[in-house]
C-alpha cells in the first residue's frame, strides 16, 4: 500500500541561457521533495560547476518523503564544501540558491524555504503572489534602510550586487521559512534572470493563465527571452495538488514578483565582503 504523500505536488521546469549569454551558469533540482534553483558566478565554466555542485549535493535527498531544517544544512555544508573547491584563475566560483523542500510538521504539509543570495521563491496562492525570499543583495539593503524604493533599485548600478553566496568568499548563512502549504499553491522557483525581465503583474498573469506548471515555466522562460534575456534564465513552478492535513482539493490554476530592470552584468559578489549580515 502506497502512503499518501504529505504534499501531492506536480511541477514544470524551464531554463535558458538567454540572449547574451553563451554558457547557462544556472543548475535545477525538480524531484520531489526538493525543488531548487542555483545561479552560478564566477566566469568561465566556474559558475556552472559551482551551481551543479550545489544541486549535486542536495540530490542525494531526492526522493524522501519529506526534509527538515537540519538535513538541508547538513546538505548546504556540503555544498559548500564542493564549492569552495573549484576556483577560476583568481577568482573565487559561486552561486546562489533558492527552493522549496517539502516538510513535515506534525502530520501536516509545509513548504520548507531555503535562500541565499538573489535568485527567488514566490508563493502563489488564492489569487495573490506573495515574494517569501528576501534577496541577500546589496539593493535590498539599501531598500531596507530606506535609502532605495522600488522604481530606483531596478534601476540601480549595483543592483546584480549580491551580499550572501555559497561560496564566492562569502560565509553568510542561508535563510529557512515554514510555510504551510495548502491545496492550489503554486511555488515559483526562478533566477534573477526571470525576475530582472519580467514585472509583477507579467509574472503573476502568467502563472495565473497556465494551468499546466510545465506550460507555465516555459511560457516564463520564453517572456523573459522577449524582454531581453539579458541573463540566464530559469524557472521551476510546483503546484500542491493534495496536503496533508487538509481535506481541500486541489480546485485552482495557481501568480507577481518585482519590477524588472536593465540585467546587462552577471550576479556578483559585493567586493570585500565575506558573508554580511
Amino acid at each position: 500500500m502506497t502512503a499518501t504523500p504529505i504534499i501531492d505536488v506536480a511541477f514544470g521546469t524551464a531554463t535558458h541561457p538567454g540572449m547574451r549569454r553563451r554558457a547557462n551558469e544556472d543548475a535545477l533540482l525538480a524531484e520531489s521533495p526538493l525543488f531548487l534553483v542555483a545561479d552560478g558566478m564566477g566566469g568561465h565554466d566556474a559558475g556552472a560547476r559551482a551551481s551543479a555542485a550545489v544541486v549535486a549535493a542536495f540530490a542525494v535527498l531526492a526522493g524522501h518523503e519529506s526534509l527538515s531544517v537540519d538535513e538541508m544544512r547538513v546538505a548546504l555544508g556540503h555544498a559548500r564544501d564542493e564549492v569552495d573547491a573549484i576556483a577560476s584563475g583568481e577568482r573565487a566560483a559561486g552561486t546562489t540558491l533558492s527552493g522549496v523542500a517539502i516538510s513535515d510538521v506534525g502530520g501536516v504539509g509545509y513548504w520548507l524555504t531555503v535562500n541565499v543570495g538573489d535568485s527567488r521563491t514566490y508563493r502563489y496562492a488564492r489569487g495573490m503572489l506573495t515574494q517569501i525570499s528576501v534577496d541577500h543583495s546589496v539593493v535590498q539593503e539599501l531598500i531596507d534602510a530606506g535609502a532605495l524604493d522600488g522604481l530606483s533599485a531596478a534601476q540601480d548600478r549595483r543592483r546584480n550586487e549580491i551580499t550572501r553566496a555559497i561560496g564566492a568568499g562569502s560565509d553568510g548563512e542561508a535563510d529557512y521559512w515554514m510555510v504551510p502549504a495548502e491545496p492550489g499553491d503554486r511555488i515559483l522557483v526562478c533566477s534573477d534572470g526571470l525576475s530582472g525581465e519580467l514585472d509583477a503583474a507579467r509574472i503573476a498573469g502568467i502563472l495565473g493563465d497556465e494551468a499546466d506548471p510545465q506550460a507555465a515555466a516555459t511560457r516564463l522562460v520564453h517572456e523573459a527571452l522577449v524582454h531581453g534575456g539579458r541573463d540566464n534564465i530559469t524557472a521551476v513552478v510546483v503546484d500542491a495538488l493534495a496536503v496533508n492535513g487538509h481535506d481541500d482539493i486541489y480546485d485552482t490554476a495557481p501568480a507577481a514578483g518585482r519590477d524588472g530592470g536593465d540585467v546587462d552584468e552577471d550576479t556578483r559578489p559585493r567586493a570585500g565582503t565575506r558573508g554580511n549580515r
